[in-house]
């Protein structure tokens, strides 16, 4: 056998085990979650969804051989009263995972990754919040839930950018999820991602089972997440100063997570 093939035979196989897994790491945790959280008292769920959440994310990371270098992050609350809205560029599937990871919390989707094979199912499990960005009403019923869960406290996590995006511009940051963090007080954390380059890992003009299966195929990923210093929202503050600031702050943190991935 040749090189070439053999090399070809090796990523085939590679794809194999890793799409195997995911469906089989997935779907093996979700009614091991769901049971345990029917069982839960209301004031422990959010702890055990977060171990839960890092357990599968982790577990995938792991799987995709992504070795994810967290720079500097402050230490946060296990529980901040305030609630933390969590605010990232983002590039990747992966970048879901990598949060999830780290700060556990419920994440704000587009509204059609619900009906993803697999991922679907395990996002709606963990109460992730959907969001149709082409209807006004969706919107407006995603800003009442997000504001309901930082004034409960809980950790919420958005891509303001909207959709997946390549290179490391950081496009202007929608206002909505800013909106729901206004009257609540909440923090929010600035954070920036950067996968080395030649890295495979954009999300960008292809189906989620494609980006899967190109991802499962590649080698190792590397990736620097440089997470920054956390900021009440002022009072009186209006959506769209919070919102710029938070790209701004976001832009100089995946500058920074790009030097740094590039050099390592």
């Amino acid at each position: 056998m040749s090189s070439a093939r053999a090399g070809r035979v090796r990523v085939l196989a590679r794809k194999a085990w890793r799409m195997g897994g995911f469906v089989g790491i997935t779907s093996a945790l979700i009614p091991i979650y769901v049971t345990r959280d029917r069982l839960t008292r209301a004031a422990d769920k959010t702890p055990v969804r977060n171990r839960w959440l890092r357990r599968w994310s982790g577990s995938l990371l792991r799987l995709f051989a992504v070795k994810v270098d967290y720079r500097d992050p402050p230490a946060p609350p296990a529980r901040d009263p305030r609630g933390r809205l969590v605010v990232a560029n983002h590039r990747s599937a992966l970048d879901v995972g990598i949060l999830l990871q780290h700060f556990g919390g419920r994440m704000v989707s587009r509204a059609d990754l619900s009906r993803w094979p697999v991922v679907g199912p395990a996002a709606r499990s963990v109460g992730t919040v959907f969001v149709d960005r082409t209807s006004t009403l969706s919107g407006a019923a995603t800003i009442r839930e997000v504001r309901a869960l930082l004034k409960k406290g809980e950790t919420v996590l958005v891509f303001p950018e909207g959709t997946t995006f390549e290179g490391d511009t950081v496009r202007p940051f929608q206002a909505g999820a800013f909106i729901g963090a206004l009257k609540t007080g909440a923090t929010v954390v600035p954070v920036g991602i950067a996968y080395a380059t030649g890295s495979e890992a954009a999300f960008v003009g292809e189906s989620f089972t494609q980006h899967l299966a190109r991802m499962a195929g590649s080698g190792p990923t590397q990736v620097v997440v440089c997470v920054g210093e956390p900021t009440a929202v002022r009072e009186g503050a209006r959506a769209a100063d919070v919102a710029r600031e938070a790209q701004e702050a976001v832009q100089g943190l995946v500058d920074v997570a790009r030097r740094e991935v590039d050099a390592s």
